[in-house]
């Protein structure tokens, strides 16, 4: 009985530690970047600056969008490698439609119905055929890229409507830019669709547990697809973002390493590789967690060619992570 009532007293910063371990996780890489930009410098504004976390969430906007999307996917028990060029393929398709028309709803439309098409078809695909994921979208990102530089010859696409430019390149009182709006619209949403809807909680029982969800009476196969089309969905989102930003879209280089970079943010935010467990909240910090980390990378004037680098370590350390404390 006294062995019980020890650990049952002596649990207390485990259960809160668990609970609450990736806002620890935050509030660690947030001072260790304080200690090493004033290591560096000599002075901590240099970090420590709003406007500087006004740009590493700006800089994170659109893989951070995708990364809601991708958080639904891995809980589901599946990954998407082709998202970057995805949103390359979904772009440039949005810009000639834009272009054509000169309508920026029919082009946005277009982009969210081409993109989600896109998903739910890798899902069906998935499902249906019994393909793992893994190798599926790895075959589709070069399917994606490869269409999107022979459409364009190598090249990309320059918006003709200059309102367009607006989506991206405005600030809302002159201070916070529209992207980081859109950003926490995507979270609200797809939080709320984590927790409160019949399908998140599905989508979250069909990782858990496929074959009982099953026997449940519940079309695991349709849930799959939906995980899918929300990240299709979040994916368009992004292309606007990012098209409207830059008002062009490169069939060669826009999106490159955005796959890394969101399944990065999602599982650094707890959002389990096995499927079945995390959430939006974790995956939030997970994406300023990462942005922090580019953001001090950045500072301390790293060799751009480890920058990725330095994301696989992460992805490897989360992951064996999430190994460890589901053994103990």
């Amino acid at each position: 009985m006294e062995k019980v009532k020890k650990s049952t007293s002596g649990g207390w910063w485990q259960r809160f530690s668990r609970e609450y371990s990736i806002v620890l996780i935050t509030i660690g890489v947030i001072i260790a970047a304080v200690i090493a930009v004033t290591i560096k410098f000599g002075d901590p504004t240099k970090f420590w600056d709003g406007q500087n976390f006004i740009n590493i969430l700006r800089a994170n906007t659109v893989t951070g969008i995708i990364a809601f999307g991708m958080a639904f996917v891995i809980v589901s028990g599946n990954i998407d490698l082709s998202v970057g060029s995805q949103l390359v393929f979904v772009g440039l398709l949005m810009f000639n439609v834009l272009n054509a028309t000169g309508s920026i709803p029919l082009a946005i439309l277009v982009a969210v119905l081409f993109s989600s098409a896109l998903s739910i078809g890798a899902g069906f695909i998935v499902t249906k055929g019994r393909v793992p994921s893994f190798i599926l979208t790895l075959g589709l990102q070069y399917v994606y890229r490869s269409l999107s530089i022979f459409a364009m010859s190598s090249g990309g696409v320059t918006g003709d409507v200059a309102e367009f430019k607006l989506i991206s390149n405005t600030e809302l009182g002159g201070v916070f830019p529209l992207p980081i709006i859109y950003f926490f619209i995507v979270f609200a949403v797809y939080f709320y669709i984590s927790k409160y809807t019949v399908l998140g909680r599905r989508i979250y029982a069909v990782g858990s547990n496929e074959q009982a969800t099953k026997l449940s009476g519940i079309n695991t196969n349709w849930v799959k697809m939906m995980a899918f089309a929300l990240l299709g969905i979040a994916v368009a989102i992004a292309a606007v973002v990012e098209g409207s930003r830059m008002n062009s879209m490169n069939s060669s280089s826009s999106g490159d390493g955005y796959d890394l970079s969101c399944i990065a943010m999602a599982v650094v935010g707890g959002i389990a590789m096995e499927g079945g467990k995390g959430s939006m909240i974790g995956t939030l910090f997970g994406i300023v967690i990462m942005g922090i980390i580019s953001n001090i990378l950045t500072i301390m004037q790293m060799d751009v060619y480890l920058v990725n680098a330095v994301k696989g370590a992460i992805i490897i350390a989360a992951v064996l992570l999430q190994h460890k404390s589901k053994n103990n």
